[in-house]
């Protein structure tokens, strides 16, 4: 294998003469900084998380305020960055923090790695950046320059490939700069060595194995191919007296604790249709009338293992029936269901007025 000696200075040549790349949380030493940016940046881009970041810095600039923060805030100020795991685990760990360690993010890496949302990457994110140990990074960014430079064709989510990689760039690892150079390969693979890479502008490209045998394209390997699961959810919006009905979302599944309108879920698409709809209103709950029906198609959304599709079903009641009456939920004024937070998949209703989107 190359020299990673080679690579190493390579590396930190081009962060210090061409690496241009910046972000607020970048040379960032604050632990709870750094942590909430990680933890932002989970299945998140760069430029969407930006604002989220500088929105909570903002509201809670410690952690300790972070900890005594309703949920309900905290959800709502996370709405729309989907993923909502992420934001019960980032207050579960902002809570153990300010009771176990009065507040100050432990400092040792296995101390920061049992916190509740922290894997390896984090852990060492947080630990290099801020604390100066050498525990390389190892995401997306970083697997892509390795297999590419080293010329590594196993796969990089085989079990075999998850420790021959976390080896290799501990082994590429500067320990007496741990956070520089686990900055550095984070943001090359980010800026040069992309999916898409800009091999003309590669500092490394006389030493890197994938470009000079051509297999930049085919670098890194992958074995699995995640099967998507299609979800059709059609959201009723039952509107009377100036009152929209919304429950909260209590299952183990997407979007746990978030709010949302009635919902009817399917495993094919619905296709309804005025008709269709009339026709279900008064199988589920006896309503034989209404103001008026409007059906709106929702853009799909795309999560890591699911496709969502769907529909926004308008219904003006004259009446409300007992059996709504009799389901778990509650009605809100539109000014009141702003303070909620819901799915970003939802927003495409709560965001825009009705007659702006397709109606069909």
């Amino acid at each position: 294998m190359k020299n990673k000696k080679q690579f190493r200075e390579l590396l930190l040549k081009w962060n210090r003469k061409e690496n241009k790349r910046t972000m607020p949380w970048k040379g960032e030493k604050d632990a709870y900084k750094v942590w909430l940016s990680e933890i932002i940046l989970q299945q998140t881009r760069v430029e969407q998380g930006w604002d989220y970041y500088e929105k909570f810095i903002q509201h809670y600039p410690t952690i300790t305020d972070l900890a005594n923060a309703k949920d309900e805030a905290i959800f709502k100020l996370w709405e729309g960055l989907g993923y909502y795991s992420r934001c019960k685990n980032l207050l579960h760990t902002a809570r153990m923090v300010n009771e176990n360690y009065a507040g100050v993010f432990p400092r040792e890496y296995d101390s920061i790695l049992k916190l509740k949302g922290i894997g390896a990457y984090t852990a060492s994110a947080i630990a290099s950046f801020c604390f100066d140990l050498p525990y390389a990074v190892v995401d997306g960014n970083v697997l892509r320059v390795l297999s590419r430079y080293f010329g590594i064709d196993l796969p990089v989510d085989s079990t075999e490939g998850k420790h021959f990689f976390s080896r290799l760039a501990q082994e590429c690892l500067d320990k007496s700069q741990p956070g520089e150079y686990n900055q550095s390969i984070m943001d090359f693979g980010a800026t040069v060595c992309k999916p898409a890479p800009l091999c003309n502008q590669c500092p490394m490209k006389a030493s890197c194995v994938a470009f000079n045998t051509g297999n930049v394209s085919v670098l890194p390997v992958k074995q699995k191919s995640i099967v998507k699961k299609e979800r059709w959810f059609s959201y009723f919006i039952f509107s009377f007296d100036h009152k929209k009905f919304i429950q909260q979302r209590v299952a183990k599944d997407i979007w746990q604790n978030l709010h949302e309108f009635y919902l009817e879920e399917t495993t094919v698409n619905p296709e309804w249709n005025i008709k269709k709809v009339s026709d279900w209103l008064q199988v589920h709950f006896g309503i034989k009338k209404t103001k008026g029906i409007y059906i709106i198609a929702a853009k799909k959304q795309i999560l890591t293992h699911q496709f969502i599709h769907g529909y926004f079903i308008y219904a003006e009641l004259i009446t409300v029936p007992k059996k709504l009456q009799q389901t778990n939920g509650f009605w809100l004024t539109d000014d009141e269901i702003k303070l909620k937070a819901f799915p970003r998949f939802i927003h495409q209703f709560t965001q825009k007025k009705l007659m702006q989107a397709q109606v069909l």
